[in-house]
C-alpha cells in the first residue's frame, strides 16, 4: 500500500514536471520571430470565431476548422494577446507529452524513461512552429488516436475504445492528413483484430465515441448556420485536388536518399520493432492473431505513414519528435526479450542525441519558420505595432529591410486603416491586423498557392461565389492589399473597370470599389 502509495505521489511530481517543462519550452520559443503566412494563420480566424464569425460560412477555410474553435474558447478565457496565442500550441505541447509519458507507463516502461521520453517530446514537438499550425494539430491528435488503439489492446480498457475515435476526428478537423492515413492503418487492423475477438460491446463504444464527437461537430454547424454542402467543397473536395496533384509531383521519384537518409533516425528507432515482428513471424506463424502483432504493426506503419506524410507536405520537416516515441516502444520491447543492457543505453543516447540535434538545427535556428539565415539578434518588440502583441519578438524573414522599418511602417498602417470606418476586405499575410481594426474582413484564411482554387481549378466558381456573396453582404466597398501579396489574388473574382486602385504607402494599396453592371468577370 505504501509503495502504491509513493509511485502514485511520484507518477504527480513527474506530470507537473511535464507540465510546466512543456508548456515553458513552447511559450519560449512561440516569442521569437515571425513567418506571417504560417505564425499568423489562426490568430484572426480564432478572433473571428470569438465575434460570431466562423469558417466555410464567413471565410474560405480548407483546414483548421479543430484549430479555429480551440483558439476562440482560449482568446474568450485568456483575452485576445501573442500569450494566449502562443498558450494554444503550449497546450497543445503538453498534451502529446502528457500521452506519451501515460501510453509508455502504461506499457510498463519504468516512470523515470516514461518522463525522459515525454520531456524529450516536448522539446522539439510543438516548438518547431511555437504556434498553432494545422498540420502540428492534425500529426498530434493522430498519434494520441493511436494511443488510445494501442493502450485499449494493452489494458483492454473500453475508455481508450471510446476517445480513440473523438481524438482522430478533431484531427481530422485540424488537417485531412496524417489522420487520414492513421485512420485508414488503425480501420484495417482493427477489423482484423475484431474478427478475432469479437464484442458487440466494443464495436457499441467505438460507435458511441464516433457519435458523440460527430453530434458535436453537427451541432457547432447547426447552431452556427455553416453550410454542410459549403464544407463538403471547400473541405473534402478542393484538398482532394490538391493531394491528387503533390502525390506525383512531391512523392517521385522515389529516391534513397529522400525516402530513407532524410529520415534514417526515423527508421532507426523502428528497427528493434520490424525485427521483433519478423522474428515472431518465424517463431510462430499464430503471431498475427496476438495483441502484440497489432501493436508492432500500427507503430511501424504510422512512421511510414508519417513519412510519407511529411514528403507530401510543403512546410519544413516538423516530424522528428516521433523519433523518441518510437524509441520508447523499442526500449520497452527490447527490455522484455534481452538482458543486454547496452541495447536499452543505445536507445536512450540516441533519443537524447537526436532530439539535442533537431532542437538546434530547427527549434533553435527556428528553421521551420524560414529564420535560419537570420540574425536572431536583432528583434524588436513586437508590442510597439499593437499592445496585444506583448512578448512577441519581432523579425521576419520576408521583409528586407530593418525590423525597426517593419515594425514603423505596419503601425502606420494600422492608423490608416483605423480611419477607414467603412466596411473593407483586407488581404495580407499579416493575418492579426484584422483582428485591431474595425469593420475589417477577410473572405480566405490565408492567401497562399493552395488555400483557395485559382483560375482554371477546379471549384474556382465555388470560391467566385463565396467572394461575391460576402463582398455582397458585408457592404465591402474597398479591398486593401498589404505587400508581398499583389492584386492578383483577387484579380479574376472581379472587373478591373469594378475598382479604382491607390497605392497608399510603400505596402498598402486600396481598391476602392465603383459601380458597375457586373462586378464578375
Amino acid at each position: 500500500m505504501k509503495s502504491n502509495l509513493n509511485f502514485e505521489n511520484i507518477k504527480i511530481f513527474y506530470l507537473l514536471i511535464i507540465f510546466f517543462f512543456s508548456i515553458f519550452v513552447n511559450q519560449y520559443y512561440g516569442y521569437i520571430g515571425v513567418f506571417p503566412i504560417d505564425t499568423f494563420l489562426f490568430f484572426d480566424s480564432g478572433n473571428r470565431v470569438l465575434n460570431g464569425e466562423f469558417p466555410i460560412k464567413d471565410f474560405w477555410a480548407v483546414s483548421g476548422l479543430t484549430n479555429d474553435f480551440i483558439q476562440a474558447l482560449i482568446f474568450k478565457i485568456f483575452g485576445v494577446s501573442w500569450f494566449s496565442y502562443v498558450l494554444h500550441a503550449s497546450l497543445m505541447n503538453f498534451l502529446i507529452a502528457f500521452f506519451t509519458f501515460h501510453t509508455l507507463l502504461k506499457f510498463k516502461l519504468h516512470i523515470n524513461f516514461s518522463l525522459i521520453y515525454a520531456l524529450l517530446v516536448s522539446v522539439i514537438a510543438y516548438p518547431v512552429a511555437g504556434t498553432p499550425f494545422p498540420d502540428h494539430h492534425s500529426m498530434i491528435f493522430s498519434i494520441i488516436g493511436l494511443f488510445c488503439f494501442l493502450l485499449h489492446l494493452k489494458t483492454n480498457s473500453n475508455f481508450y475504445l471510446f476517445l480513440l475515435p473523438i481524438f482522430l476526428v478533431l484531427g481530422f478537423f485540424s488537417k485531412q492528413t496524417p489522420t487520414a492515413y492513421i485512420f485508414i492503418i488503425i480501420s484495417f487492423l482493427g477489423l482484423i483484430y475484431l474478427i478475432y475477438n469479437f464484442s458487440l460491446k466494443k464495436v457499441g463504444i467505438l460507435f458511441s465515441g464516433f457519435s458523440f464527437i460527430l453530434i458535436l461537430f453537427f451541432l457547432l454547424f447547426i447552431l452556427n448556420k455553416i453550410s454542410f454542402y459549403s464544407f463538403y467543397i471547400q473541405y473534402i473536395m478542393y484538398p482532394i485536388t490538391i493531394g491528387d496533384n503533390r502525390v506525383l509531383e512531391f512523392l517521385f521519384p522515389l529516391e534513397f536518399n529522400r525516402l530513407f537518409l532524410r529520415y534514417k533516425l526515423i527508421h532507426i528507432a523502428i528497427l528493434p520493432l520490424i525485427y521483433l515482428l519478423i522474428i515472431n513471424f518465424i517463431k510462430d506463424f499464430k503471431f498475427f492473431k496476438r495483441k502484440d502483432f497489432f501493436i508492432l504493426c500500427s507503430l511501424i506503419f504510422t512512421a511510414y505513414a508519417l513519412i510519407l506524410n511529411q514528403l507530401l507536405t510543403l512546410n519544413q520537416k516538423f516530424i522528428f519528435f516521433i523519433i523518441p516515441i518510437f524509441l520508447g516502444f523499442s526500449h520497452i520491447y527490447m527490455d522484455k526479450i534481452t538482458n543486454k543492457k547496452f541495447l536499452i543505453y543505445l536507445a536512450i543516447f540516441l533519443a537524447v542525441s537526436s532530439t539535442i540535434y533537431y532542437k538546434i538545427s530547427y527549434v533553435d535556428k527556428r528553421k521551420f519558420m524560414e529564420l535560419e539565415n537570420t540574425k536572431l539578434e536583432n528583434l524588436g518588440r513586437a508590442e510597439k505595432i499593437d499592445k496585444k502583441l506583448k512578448y512577441l519578438k519581432w523579425i521576419n524573414p520576408n521583409f528586407s529591410g530593418s525590423v525597426s522599418n517593419e515594425m514603423e511602417i505596419l503601425k502606420k498602417t494600422i492608423n490608416i486603416l483605423s480611419n477607414d470606418k467603412k466596411n473593407k476586405f483586407l488581404i495580407t499575410h499579416y493575418q492579426f491586423l484584422a483582428s485591431l481594426l474595425p469593420n475589417t474582413y477577410s473572405f480566405s484564411r490565408a492567401y497562399d498557392n493552395v488555400s483557395y482554387p485559382t483560375k482554371n481549378e477546379k471549384y474556382h466558381d465555388n470560391y467566385k461565389q463565396f467572394f461575391h456573396k460576402h463582398l455582397k453582404k458585408k457592404g465591402i466597398q474597398s479591398i486593401y492589399i498589404i505587400e508581398p501579396l499583389e492584386k492578383n489574388v483577387f484579380d479574376n473574382l472581379i472587373n478591373n473597370n469594378c475598382l479604382q486602385q491607390q497605392k497608399i504607402n510603400e505596402i498598402l494599396t486600396k481598391f476602392s470599389i465603383i459601380k458597375c453592371d457586373n462586378l464578375k468577370n
